[in-house]
């Protein structure tokens, strides 16, 4: 199974755009923000809480911030925004699918921002369910093979409720179905003594469309404009956009 991805390029290209940019951890607080607030500022009741800190963890937003983070958003004094999550789906450039997630204070201007930017890359927007079809929502959980080179990790992870694994030269990647991420997780910190590189919920392409390199730089346009709006979480496209082009 070794070898290319196009799962990995995305992953690992997400990863590095968001580390260039400061706005993540604004990103992942909002996230824990809104997932406090949708349910309980305790872990072990709310799973989207808990998915939100791994993230965090993940990402290496500091210990206290997390805490500062859901201190915030639970008291009932808080001042903290409140945010509406809308999820836009549409084509862009050369029918490439897009599916932007967004956590936002203001419906109205979101809204006109994510139009526009579809309406100026030749795209357009779809209703709710255009696009969706076309991606499958699932937990990644991903371990350097510097920190983890254990050979059983496959039957480790299938054990532990993981639906997919990836073995790759430098790294482990484990698939499970979006509503047991946190259990598998929870399952392979018993049995693995390592921290995950990288964990997240992601729309993955139930298949890749195969597009000409020379139009790939339109495509990747809009998805950095998407990914630079303030109110934008995540961007998922059913195309590879190159590795090199993140660095």
């Amino acid at each position: 199974m070794a070898g290319h991805s196009k799962f990995k390029n995305i992953m690992h290209r997400k990863g590095a755009q968001d580390k260039k940019r400061a706005k993540l951890f604004t990103k992942l607080i909002r996230e824990i923000t809104v997932a406090v607030k949708a349910g309980s500022d305790d872990p072990q009741k709310n799973p989207r809480l808990r998915i939100a800190m791994l993230s965090a963890r993940s990402a290496n937003l500091p210990k206290n911030k997390i805490e500062s983070a859901i201190q915030k958003a639970s008291s009932t004094s808080s001042t903290s925004e409140n945010y509406e999550e809308i999820r836009y789906e549409g084509y862009g450039p050369y029918g490439v699918a897009f599916i932007v997630e967004t956590l936002t204070d203001n419906r109205n201007r979101t809204a006109s921002e994510i139009r526009a930017a579809f309406s100026k890359a030749g795209g357009s927007l779809g209703e709710s369910g255009s696009v969706s079809y076309l991606f499958e929502k699932v937990g990644i959980i991903i371990y350097n093979k510097s920190d983890v080179a254990d050979d059983n990790i496959l039957e480790l992870a299938i054990e532990c409720g993981a639906k997919d694994y990836e073995e790759q030269e430098d790294c482990h990647i484990i698939i499970c179905d979006s509503s047991s991420f946190s259990s598998v997780k929870e399952e392979l910190d018993k049995v693995i003594k390592s921290e995950a590189s990288q964990v997240t919920l992601m729309h993955r392409p139930l298949s890749f469309m195969d597009i000409e390199e020379d139009k790939i730089a339109s495509v990747k346009k809009l998805y950095n404009i998407l990914e630079e709006n303030d109110d934008v979480q995540n961007v998922w496209v059913n195309i590879t956009l190159p590795e090199e082009d993140s660095e």
